[in-house]
């Protein structure tokens, strides 16, 4: 039988038939406007499973939000899940856990295997004993981006470093001088850690990166180079960047990994021509710029939702570089993130036009871009003939499909989704893991969260950095900072490394919960662990001054962010200004302004002129006149 997509505007079918596994799957790619509400379908008609049908013939009309179908597993009857039991565990948990009661006034609050009795703190070098020291040892490699060990290269070398660099760059003193005087024993790697615990910062990193340079006993590598130009490219110093790619063709340090790192950079501050012209430097440099090259372009773009401007450049030069399925996948994926499903239909039935049969990875994006697109019916249309005819999906798949079940609080449907994926015989991943803990945290059922803790320890999928940010974060947004706080004791404990996130959680929950010297902690606590702040991280940080009445401190900061080339801060400079109008302090707000506006930030710099100008004022007030008399 075949189920027909009607194209309205061009009134042509698309046909979804048997042959499927040959020809693929087509959309409709003109039809913008919102679908017909399903109808229920006959008796022994194609009904069952997500698929709404009106018999043979009729033309099927895609739906939005209509629920997951999950066959083997079906709801229960409205009447009969208002009765449904609050506390009843999926099957999936062991049985002493799945059962176990969790008191109601517990609930909510975070699983007492994740606490630590000793009262928050963050000193790592406790010695008291974790209560996880029996749980299974997760520092098997996970995922890189996000689960590093913690196993620096000579720390105390790379600390002493950077505290130089720390303390000299901001109070504006010689630091080359100061650290020609240190004998610090030079090396690649140990540039490399220096240029990381500045990769926010590009200023003291590239004064560094200039000094190493000019000692004698050392030179720099490819490696060296690569790094610095990473630092420059997430800053958005481009003039620098290119003048540093200029150096390193010259003396022979360009590779593939340093053209990639400045085709993203360019591409996420939408610098087309830019984006393109590295293609010319390529050349330049006896670089062959191939199709892999062209595709890592379209990646960065379609990553940073230039979908459109993806699109045009493959059109532009698709002589030159003919499209692949790699191509074909990424601006696709550039339409999906965009929730531009008309072009993302075009761009499938073009793909297959072309030959190009769609592989798993081009049907997660399309799944996806689908739920993005708030098509949740289609997206289960489309995983089901994945089922049925390939390919296979896999543990992505249906970590997509768990994650918008538990975004939408459908935790039912979640776990039925998470039984079918076992049943297919697909491993869940830590990801998968992690969406359900996400939604039974926001679900205030931590029993169950507890239940799958000790599951994926069991199942030889223990938690990472991922699934402890998640467990942190569930803990700030619900205001219970020390929790949040003894959750990172212990991720530190088994070897990961937290990233800058993780502190800004802490930090503003910290702040939010007027809890001032706890977040001040945190402050100090990232920069032992060695993390850099970013702009985010700053921002948090003198918001909390500003919020808890330390003008004079945030002040400081904002001037630390200046100096080491950061963008100002987005806080509240109305309350910022006023504080200092309350201690009559009107030059600190002129200087302040004055760097606002050297800085591009020309409306804070007016709303700092404008305050000191009404406290300048309001001193003149109360300074008598020669006559002895009041000038007010």
């Amino acid at each position: 039988m075949a189920l027909l997509l009607i194209n309205s505007r061009h009134c042509r079918p698309f046909c979804l038939s048997s042959s499927f596994a040959l020809d693929g799957l087509r959309f409709p790619s003109a039809d913008p406007r919102p679908p017909d509400p399903i109808t229920p379908p006959r008796e022994g008609g194609p009904g069952d499973g997500g698929w709404r049908g009106g018999g043979r013939g009729r033309p099927v009309r895609l739906a939005r939000g209509a629920p997951l179908p999950l066959p083997r597993s079906p709801d229960p009857p409205p009447h009969r899940s208002l009765h449904r039991p609050r506390r009843q565990a999926p099957t999936f948990l062991p049985r002493s856990l799945s059962y176990h009661y969790c008191p109601p006034h517990l609930q909510g609050q975070v699983p007492q295997f994740l606490l630590n009795p000793a009262s928050p703190s963050f000193s790592t070098s406790s010695g008291s004993p974790s209560p996880y020291d029996s749980d299974a040892d997760p520092d098997a490699d996970a995922d890189p981006t996000c689960s590093t060990p913690l196993r620096p290269l000579d720390p105390k070398e790379v600390e002493r470093v950077c505290k130089v660099i720390e303390d000299l760059f901001v109070s504006d003193r010689n630091m080359e001088a100061v650290l020609d005087e240190c004998n610090i024993d030079l090396s690649p790697s140990l540039v490399v850690e220096v240029l990381e615990r500045f990769r926010h910062a590009h200023k003291p990193a590239y004064r560094f990166f200039r000094w190493a340079g000019e000692r004698s006993g050392y030179s720099h590598d490819s490696d060296t180079y690569t790094k610095m130009l990473s630092v420059l490219g997430k800053t958005r110093q481009f003039e620098t960047m290119v003048a540093l790619l200029e150096e390193m063709g010259n003396k022979g340090f360009l590779t593939m990994d340093a053209f990639k790192i400045a085709i993203k950079a360019f591409a996420a501050a939408r610098e087309m021509k830019k984006s393109m012209g590295i293609f010319q430097l390529m050349k330049r440099f006896d670089f062959k710029a191939g199709l892999e090259t062209f595709n890592c372009l379209i990646e960065a773009l379609a990553n940073g939702k230039l979908g459109k401007e993806a699109q045009a450049l493959c059109e532009k030069l698709k002589d030159q570089y003919p499209p692949d399925l790699r191509t074909y996948t990424l601006v696709l994926l550039g339409w999906c993130k965009l929730k531009n499903l008309v072009e993302a239909g075009r761009v499938w039935n073009e793909m297959l036009d072309k030959g190009f049969k769609p592989d798993v990875v081009a049907y997660n994006i399309m799944v996806d871009g689908l739920i993005r697109g708030h098509r949740r019916s289609d997206a289960i249309k489309l995983f089901e003939l994945m089922k049925a005819k390939g390919p296979v999906p896999n543990d992505r798949t249906y970590t997509i499909l768990i994650q918008d079940l538990c975004k939408v609080g459908k935790m039912d449907l979640a776990v039925n989704c998470f039984r079918e994926m076992l049943d297919a015989g697909c491993l869940p991943t830590v990801a998968t893991y992690t969406c359900l803990i996400v939604g039974f945290g926001n679900a205030r059922q931590m029993d169950k969260v507890s239940g799958l803790l000790r599951e994926m320890t069991e199942k030889g999928c223990p938690p990472d950095a991922r699934t402890y940010n998640a467990l942190i974060k569930l803990m700030t947004n619900r205001n219970l900072p020390d929790d949040a706080a003894r959750i990172y004791k212990k991720m530190i404990n088994k070897g990961f490394e937290p990233t800058f996130h993780t502190y800004n959680m802490m930090m503003k929950s910290y702040f939010h919960g007027n809890n001032y010297e706890m977040g001040c902690k945190v402050w100090e606590e990232m920069g032992r662990q060695g993390i850099c702040p970013d702009v985010n991280s700053y921002t948090v940080f003198i918001g909390g001054h500003i919020r808890h009445g330390r003008p004079e401190e945030a002040h400081r900061y904002i001037e630390e962010m200046i100096s080491k080339g950061m963008k100002a801060p987005q806080i509240d400079y109305n309350k910022f200004a006023a504080d200092f109008s309350r201690v009559g302090k009107p030059d600190m707000l002129y200087e302040l302004a004055q760097k606002m506006n050297f800085s591009g930030k020309f409306e804070v710099s007016n709303v700092f002129y404008g305050w000191a100008e009404r406290m300048k004022n309001r001193v003149k007030r109360r300074v008598p006149n020669q006559t002895g008399k009041r000038l007010f």
